[in-house]
């Protein structure tokens, strides 16, 4: 039984390590916790944020286009560059809209992973047998 238990946990750690190596995962995390932590500084009434105007929707809108910009990263890495750029946008814009951008965390956290998106790059594939290269000498 706890063969089995050991098995199972060590493939759901191959198959999370090969979800992380194949798309940008570190700046799609710290653009959800930006995004989460922009809203949670905005912490209004559903009620007053419609009612209120830009100040008090800000929070929301912004925040959630912040988490959106994450999944996005993780869900469709291809538009990396794209949502990389949005999400460095929407974090300066959180800055001067909702509270210093979750008083300035959020904003950091949002340019820091809209940075990490969009400069990420594929890994390139592991050798089979993880075979050593061959030094090249100069003749």
């Amino acid at each position: 039984m706890a063969a089995q238990v050991r098995r199972r946990v060590g493939a759901v750690r191959t198959a999370f390590r090969g979800f992380r190596r194949t798309r940008p995962f570190w700046g799609g995390l710290w653009c959800i916790l930006a995004g989460a932590w922009i809203v949670r500084a905005m912490f209004f009434s559903f009620l007053l944020a419609v009612s209120g105007g830009w100040s008090y929707s800000a929070g929301y809108i912004l925040g959630g286009g912040l988490v959106l910009f994450g999944l996005v990263a993780w869900f469709a890495p291809h538009y990396r560059g794209l949502v990389g750029l949005l999400a460095v946008g929407l974090a300066l814009a959180a800055f001067v809209a909702a509270n210093l951008g979750g008083y300035l965390v959020g904003s950091v956290l949002g340019i820091l992973g809209g940075s990490m998106v969009w400069a990420w790059g594929e890994k390139a594939p592991r050798r089979a047998h993880g075979g050593r290269r061959r030094a090249v000498r100069a003749s």
